[in-house]
């Protein structure tokens, strides 16, 4: 007994040192995309609409001296409190972005068939209501629509309606770990718009992680396939990698866009009232209960994580960083291939210990083989199929 506790006192010292002398992770950059060369430090948090349709809007304090560029942020299914992407709120804001964050959906009452067109209501609303907005002042020709999980297809269907929907026909548009698609219109999931009517300017960006990827992967196929007006020089594939060298370790889950801050509770930000006799609200109050609008455990699970996920290198130099050079080159015009082609933007920095972190994958999507100009191959030319031995 005593050599067995003096073994697992051993071990737990062991296991302790191993823990101390790891490398750890990167900190922030000061500087640069990413980086925490803010230009401001307060950020102002309220919400516009009423309780039948809300949306939060975050800015740095004060007037700026020029519009603002804006990020309409479309969240995950189910991910309905900001708080959830706090620290990726806080960024852009103090960055001198405009963030909107159009709730649109009602957990328990909203479908998702139903999440476009309330998204596309309440983004037309937010931009009427702060056009003249001497401290929000966003800029209609600096937009970018981005969406985690089933928030990318309504982003990809709000940039193909936009110009229908009058809204502003975004630069960039980026798609973190897509999922949640309806695979046709019986089936539960967000039903895509016709995405060929998405402008061909437009700057496609998707990206994610090396965990449970296979449902993001099929996602980021169809997204792209379906808007094929869009060319693909102006399209590009990323992928962030998980990293264990050191502690604590990199996972790049599909929840790991989340970065969770209190201080971004929606729950805290009043929302005015619906006035009386609102059709919006007896549209609520009248809607039937259907199974589409309960979340299922897989969402439940996702949120969660969400809610609990750690804000580190996957966040300064994966996503944060990803966003803004997106940014920037969108609003530059120019295309995917420039963006890829600066190094910095697969660079994840170095752990402590100097070794590399796993760097981020871009790449841009392979152009379909022409099958049309194509005869049948003659026999000397025809592939042998060999047996394995």
């Amino acid at each position: 007994m005593v050599r067995t506790a003096r073994f697992a006192l051993a071990l737990a010292l062991a296991a302790s040192s191993t823990l101390a002398l790891a490398a750890t992770p990167p900190a922030q950059p000061k500087e640069g995309p990413g980086g925490s060369d803010y230009v401001a430090s307060d950020v102002t948090k309220r919400a516009i609409g009423d309780t039948s349709g809300a949306s939060f809007v975050f800015h740095a304090a004060g007037a700026p001296a020029d519009p603002r560029p804006v990020v309409v942020f479309l969240h995950a299914w189910g991910a309905v409190n900001p708080q959830g992407y706090g620290g990726l709120i806080d960024h852009l804001a103090r960055k001198g972005y405009l963030v909107l964050w159009p709730r649109y959906q009602e957990v328990g009452k909203t479908r998702p068939a139903d999440a476009t067109a309330n998204a596309s209501n309440l983004v037309k609303a937010a931009f009427e209501t702060l056009a003249s907005d001497p401290e929000a002042k966003p800029d209609p020709n600096r937009v970018a629509f981005v969406g985690h999980l089933a928030g990318a297809p309504v982003a990809m269907n709000l940039a193909a309606q936009a110009k229908t929907d009058g809204l502003p026909v975004p630069k960039l548009v980026v798609a973190l770990t897509p999922g949640g698609i309806a695979s046709d219109a019986k089936s539960r999931g967000i039903l895509l718009s016709d995405l060929k009517q998405i402008d061909p300017a437009t700057l496609i960006v998707t990206m994610t992680g090396d965990r449970d990827h296979m449902p993001s992967d099929r996602a980021v196929k169809r997204l792209l396939k379906e808007a094929e007006a869009v060319p693909n020089e102006r399209k590009l594939v990323m992928r962030a990698l998980s990293d264990d060298h050191g502690f604590p370790a990199l996972s790049a889950t599909l929840a790991s866009p989340g970065a969770p801050k209190e201080t971004y509770d929606g729950g805290k930000i009043k929302v005015p009232p619906a006035p009386p006799g609102d059709p919006r609200a007896e549209r609520l109050k009248r809607q039937k209960w259907t199974p589409d609008v309960v979340l299922t455990g897989e969402q439940t699970v996702l949120v969660q994580q969400i809610g609990n996920n750690a804000t580190d290198t996957l966040d300064y130099l994966g996503y944060w960083k990803t966003l803004e050079m997106a940014a920037n080159a969108a609003f530059s015009g120019k295309d995917a291939q420039a963006l890829r082609n600066d190094p910095t933007l697969t660079d994840m920095g170095r752990w402590s210990d100097t070794w590399p972190v796993k760097r981020l994958t871009a790449e841009l999507p392979r152009a379909d083989a022409p099958t049309a100009s194509r005869g049948p191959l003659a026999p000397t030319k025809a592939p042998v199929t060999r047996q394995r031995r």
